[in-house]
């Protein structure tokens, strides 16, 4: 396969799946290795950017989606204007904070770190897509566990949880979990 047909076939997947596809998957369907697929992206990204496309390449750990241009932001909240974009309070942005570092984690571990109930805040992320149950922890009472999503990590503008900005001795101190969000 020539190259603008891969780029083109990697294009067409991405947009087909409207998830994240495992850059590997990727790889044997254009039938390139990974570095190449992801050398491939980059080249379709940089289309995108030279025509100022509405439309980019996000990664996301080991797995590439399309998503949209934050260029365009605004148009897509207008065109959309859905309940799931309000912007998450300080309590959600806290208990999304201490599932983000901490994760795997029970609404009993948040609470109490929070020092009150935290289930609905929990059950609102949940709702939004940022945070989902990662199965039970191996404790007494095999509560369920939490985690982020690929939603979490494309929303924060982040590769991996790895890109999570490092919780300065303050904020860990004084309780401010969401000093740098």
């Amino acid at each position: 396969m020539e190259i603008k047909y891969k780029i083109g076939a990697i294009e067409a997947v991405l947009f087909a799946s409207g998830e994240p596809v495992e850059i590997k998957r990727l790889a044997e369907t254009v039938q390139t290795d990974v570095p190449t697929t992801v050398s491939l992206v980059k080249l379709l990204n940089e289309r995108y950017e030279d025509c100022e496309s509405g439309v980019r390449v996000k990664r996301l750990g080991n797995s590439f989606q399309m998503c949209t241009s934050y260029r365009y932001a605004q148009q897509v909240r207008t065109a959309l204007d859905r309940h799931r974009n309000t912007p998450l309070s300080n309590a959600s942005m806290e208990v999304l904070t201490i599932i983000a570092y901490n994760q795997p984690v029970s609404k009993g571990f948040i609470e109490n770190i929070r020092g009150t109930d935290s289930s609905s805040v929990v059950n609102n992320l949940v709702e939004k897509g940022l945070v989902e149950e990662a199965g039970r922890l191996d404790v007494v009472g095999k509560p369920l566990a939490y985690r982020t999503t690929p939603a979490f990590l494309r929303c924060f503008g982040l590769s991996s949880i790895d890109d999570l900005p490092p919780l300065s001795e303050k904020s860990a101190v004084d309780g401010d979990l969401t000093e740098k969000w």
